[in-house]
């Protein structure tokens, strides 16, 4: 098959939907597809381009197998603000269309949201070169920008996106989605149910797999001999790690446990003032690792912590849980009662539920994991059987090239009339 992946962020970004976009593209090459990206010029989670990509418009790479055609993206520092977003998602629908035009022809395009907005650049160039599209929801942008406070729910921008929505909905020939309970609100919204299939997303268990414990990630950072907790991954309007540092300061008595949070550098930077604030000195503050060092950074933890706050998307499912799982370390999960989130994690038997937002509820269940070793080791084994059963990548590949396939069996069928 010829394939083409329209993704917002690819490799070499280390966290999001980048990880999982390389990781599938790669993995359709290696089985002897024809696979080419259209992606942006690397920018997340700094939300500034990369040194090594800056200043350039286009770029063509060829990584592994694959075509990675790369294109400009306005980029205004830090800021992070709802016309900082526009002008983003807008310079990329503009450049984006000169490479997805700059190559060969795909028969299959797959799209990933957010942003909804690359739906438009999509379903023009799907229309042009005839091919068929398959839209990706990772997220449903209008819901979710109103759960996190970005806009007001009857807003002018809210609307603009349901409609944008309904149209990439329209247009594509069938929307993949990552958690069941996207099905249900994508009916409400009026999508034919038989037009979405359920793929959740993967994780490399062969890369992604439990290691020593006591390895050189702790010895740098001290860590010997300490109950780790970490939380690693963005920092931003969904999570509220302020709680993570509220239950650190109330366990500082507990010279054993020490807090470890690695994120994007500006974000720890407001993160250490909250920190301040709280005298918690038993955190830790560190960059996000590179992701060949992902799978030690993992296993150095006792704990891998997931955290919400109330308001976000009740139906999302962070990447995050299945990369811990598949880890072999127990989750506390600090998320929404009636979501994704809390389902797999308690479906997984492989960690622990708290109201998310309450600080004593997290040192409550921080402190049941440490005074409990076999727990905490039956916990980390159940989360890897279970990413094992649920979780894999060969199997996740599976699922879409039979997906594509179906459709371009059906579209042969229909041409024969």
């Amino acid at each position: 098959m010829r394939i083409l992946i329209y993704s917002y962020n690819y490799h070499p970004e280390p966290i999001g939907i980048a990880p999982l976009m390389t990781e599938l593209a790669e993995g359709f090459a290696k089985r002897g597809h024809q696979v080419r990206v259209v992606t942006g010029m690397p920018h997340y989670p700094e939300n500034k381009v990369y040194d090594e990509y800056k200043g350039k418009f286009f770029l063509t790479e060829e990584q592994n197998g694959v075509t990675v055609q790369r294109s400009y993206i306005h980029v205004r520092g830090s800021k992070r603000g709802l016309l900082d977003r526009l002008l983003l998602d807008s310079s990329f629908i503009l450049s984006s269309l000169w490479q997805a035009f700059n190559g060969w022809k795909p028969e299959i395009i797959f799209a990933t949201t957010p942003t909804i907005l690359i739906s438009l650049p999509v379903s023009f160039y799907g229309l042009f070169s005839n091919s068929s599209v398959v839209l990706n929801i990772q997220d449903i942008v209008s819901e979710a920008a109103v759960r996190v406070g970005l806009v007001k729910k009857d807003s002018w921008i809210v609307r603009i996106a349901q409609a944008v929505e309904k149209l990439a909905y329209l247009k594509a020939v069938k929307i993949s989605v990552i958690a069941e309970d996207f099905v249900t609100k994508l009916v409400e919204q009026g999508v034919d149910k038989n037009r979405i299939v359920c793929i959740p997303n993967w994780v490399d268990l062969n890369f992604i797999r439990p290691l020593e414990k006591n390895n050189s990630f702790r010895e740098k950072h001290n860590l010997q001999n300490k109950f780790v907790v970490v939380y690693s991954g963005n920092i931003a309007l969904t999570q509220g790690l302020e709680t993570v540092v509220k239950a650190a300061a109330s366990l500082k008595e507990k010279s054993e446990i020490y807090f470890v949070i690695l994120g994007e550098e500006k974000a720890l930077q407001q993160l250490q003032e909250c920190c301040d604030n709280y005298q918690a000195d038993n955190v830790l503050l560190l960059p996000l690792v590179p992701r060949e060092k992902l799978p030690e950074m993992l296993s150095a933890a006792d704990v891998g912590l997931v955290i919400q706050k109330k308001t976000v998307t009740a139906f999302n499912l962070p990447s995050k849980i299945p990369v811990i799982l598949a880890s072999g370390r127990p989750i506390i999960a600090s998320v929404p009662d009636t979501g994704t989130a809390m389902k797999v994690v308690e479906e997984s038997g492989g960690g622990i539920v708290v109201t998310p937002e309450d600080s004593d509820a997290l040192v409550e269940a921080i402190l049941e994991l440490y005074e409990n070793p076999e727990k905490l080791e039956q916990l980390g084994h159940q989360g890897r059987k279970y990413a094992e059963e649920n979780f894999g990548f060969e199997s996740a590949l599976d699922s879409y090239k039979a997906l594509f396939t179906e459709i371009l069996d059906i579209k042969l069928y229909l041409m024969k009339f």
